[in-house]
């Protein structure tokens, strides 16, 4: 089983008619993962705070429907935090939020995870949120020591960071208890360095999606890989990179010898999952029976 932690939201997306409008859709990067992860068939639970009010029902609904296991599911009064999107001609999207009093934030570490458990990914607004953030560091902390494969993606969201200096001393910390870390283009710079140079504290393979230009993924024995993206009609980007969590959890938690992965079959596999998410309104990631695969 792979579990997913991290913030479940409501992304309010623009739509063109009627003008100004906004379409709730079910949101947040560890969701959307957990969501994508359902849809292509792989044993999924999802470790979160998620609120009693109607969004939170309709979110849990939305996982239910993938199959994700939801054991690992708490449960709280506050509301579900809020996203907005702002989309660019390109389709990319910048984000604000509404996460004051929200439930998602007050996650607190379970005492264990399901037996069956061979990975943890975690990232987005979980990462920056108190005291949810320090609760989730101790979870990747526990199980990187129980010998799980971690896959961190910060997805960096600026407007929720009101400490730049600080998030990016606990991204260095963290480091030693990640197995892969994938990131974009965008959050590399913002966090200042060179992917390749983050293998040293701990990752086994760093990631790097580029947008139209593909992926790229440097691994600890130093090799490099890379895929091109497919190209297709963008209507928007909303989810892609959680997509690409999801292939790379799929295929490395179920790999035979996760030190021997062919990784350019799995950045092609990841490219075109996340390309099939791309051309459709808000995250709405692939089925297994779109990409060839049996559930």
């Amino acid at each position: 089983m792979i579990v997913v932690g991290g913030e479940a939201l409501i992304d309010l997306v623009p739509v063109a008619q009627p003008p100004g409008a906004l379409l709730p859709r079910p949101g947040g990067g560890p969701y959307n993962t957990a969501l994508a992860l359902g849809r292509l068939g792989a044993p999924v639970a999802f470790c979160s705070r998620v609120s009693a009010d109607g969004f939170g029902e309709s979110l849990l609904a939305g996982l239910r429907a993938a199959g994700v296991d939801l054991s690992l599911v708490q449960r709280g009064p506050e509301p579900t935090t809020l996203a907005v999107p702002s989309l660019a001609p390109d389709g990319s999207a910048s984000y604000g939020f509404y996460v004051e009093g929200t439930a998602d934030r007050l996650f607190a570490p379970p005492p264990a995870l399901p037996p069956g458990a061979r990975a943890l990914a975690l990232g987005t607004c979980s990462l920056v949120l108190e005291p949810g953030a320090s609760a989730y560091e101790a979870l990747l902390r526990r199980e990187s020591g129980r010998g799980l494969l971690t896959l961190l993606d910060p997805n960096i969201r600026p407007a929720l960071i009101t400490d730049p200096a600080g998030y990016r001393e606990r991204f260095l910390r963290l480091l030693p208890y990640v197995s892969v870390l994938k990131l974009s283009e965008e959050d590399a710079d913002w966090l200042g360095g060179r992917p390749v140079d983050w293998l040293a504290p701990g990752p086994s393979a760093v990631v790097l999606t580029r947008g139209a230009a593909g992926l790229t993924v440097w691994t600890s024995d130093g090799a490099e890989h890379r895929a091109a993206a497919r190209p297709v009609a963008v209507v928007d980007t909303i989810g892609a990179g959680d997509t690409v969590n999801a292939a790379l959890l799929h295929r490395l938690a179920g790999a035979a010898d996760p030190g021997a992965v062919d990784w350019p079959d799995i950045l092609a596999f990841a490219a075109r999952a996340a390309a099939l998410t791309c051309t459709r309104a808000g995250c709405e990631p692939p089925y297994a029976d779109e990409l060839g695969l049996s559930r």
